[in-house]
């Protein structure tokens, strides 16, 4: 078998529960139309979601938002939501797969699924956010990007609509960067 040579770029995972359309429609829109970076999104939602977000966000945004697909070649330039009831996981190959396991968290998809496989294919590469939200999905995650060299930024508790998942995260990890959500939007605008 003959191993592709796999171009390495910059990945960010954001991941959030209650409150997160909200802080999505705030923060994403702030992403660079050219940026260079692949970004990937866990907003917890149920199963029977129409996905109706992904429809005002790709009015919204710059770069290009879209579900994600099982099998799919990440490329940057994209934003790839996880679709209702199923798990985003990353590939150490830089594809995509979608899966339907158990809910961790509660959760379907669950941040922490996105946050672990990310940091395992992107390493020092990744940056993981983690915003609003009423359980713990993320904290080990987040902790899991850390520990293999990748940048962590949490929302101020202060500043979510929902604080308990940054909260959890906290006391999990020492982030990076424990920002507002104005002060995410500029990190990503800077897109460096």
């Amino acid at each position: 078998m003959i191993q592709k040579d796999i171009k390495r770029f910059e990945a960010v995972a954001i991941g959030t529960s209650a409150g997160g359309i909200e802080a999505l429609s705030f923060l994403l829109p702030h992403i660079p139309g050219n940026t260079r970076k692949a970004f990937f999104v866990v907003q917890h939602i149920t199963a029977d979601s129409d996905s109706y977000y992904i429809k005002l966000l790709k009015s919204k945004c710059r770069a290009k938002v879209r579900e994600a697909c099982n099998t799919e070649e990440i490329v940057p330039g994209k934003i790839y939501f996880a679709p209702p009831d199923y798990h985003l996981l990353i590939e150490k190959d830089l594809t995509l797969t979608l899966s339907a396991e158990e809910k961790v968290n509660f959760s379907r998809p669950s941040i922490d699924v996105l946050f672990e496989t990310a940091a395992e294919a992107f390493r020092n590469m990744l940056t993981g956010i983690l915003l609003t939200g009423v359980n713990r999905d993320g904290s080990a995650g987040l902790k899991r990007i850390n520990e293999l060299g990748g940048k962590t930024i949490v929302q101020k508790p202060e500043d979510a609509a929902f604080p308990e998942m940054p909260l959890s995260a906290l006391k999990l990890l020492k982030p990076d960067s424990i920002f507002t959500l104005e002060e995410i939007a500029g990190w990503l605008r800077n897109d460096e």
